[in-house]
């Protein structure tokens, strides 16, 4: 007996922090649909490393049984979802600041979806993220309307402000990559 494999057209994409903010993934992606916002349970919100982008620590989910992380599911192209990896600088052979790992999120129904979301390998001690910054995540989540509880716990988290104006941008304008699809590459 043959099966046929179907390669799928959409990834599910799990964003539980900057991505949240309807104009970056709009930025970041050409078609972002947005599925349900859901809550990723067993994890918690921290934040680790060092981004010059920020000036601060920068976040990812890691392993708390007692906690639960709220975010976005969205619907993306595989063109969008390659793009969204090289704003995030997710890197197949694992070098890079993030990795995909897969998880299962609920939505409001109970219903679960299996989806990819970005994940420091390293994490080391926590530091604080720059003001800015948790700024920005708290804006993506009163946008998408996240609880209000898992909101105000966001909020408590201790940031610092920037030495310098950000976010601090390097020369290549990655704006560009939105408008690149896998067919242009030849």
């Amino acid at each position: 007996m043959k099966q046929a494999f179907q390669r799928s057209t959409h990834t599910l994409f799990f964003a539980y922090g900057s991505n949240l903010i309807p104009e970056q993934i709009q930025t970041r992606c050409t078609k972002p649909e947005v599925v349900a916002v859901a809550r990723l349970p067993g994890h918690r919100v921290g934040f680790f490393g060092y981004s010059k982008v920020w000036d601060g620590a920068v976040e990812t989910v890691y392993a708390d049984q007692g906690a639960d992380v709220w975010g976005v599911v969205y619907r993306l192209t595989i063109g969008d979802s390659n793009r969204l990896d090289s704003w995030q600088d997710v890197r197949l052979d694992g070098t890079g600041s993030y990795f995909h790992y897969p998880a299962v999120v609920y939505d409001a129904e109970g219903t679960g979806h299996l989806v990819l979301l970005y994940k420091k390998e390293t994490l080391g001690e926590p530091l604080p993220p720059a003001r800015p910054y948790l700024d920005r995540i708290l804006e993506g989540a009163k946008v998408r309307g996240l609880p209000e509880p898992y909101i105000a716990s966001l909020g408590t988290i201790t940031a610092k402000e920037p030495g310098y104006e950000v976010p601090k941008r390097g020369t290549f304008d990655r704006s560009l990559l939105v408008d690149m699809a896998c067919s242009d590459c030849g």
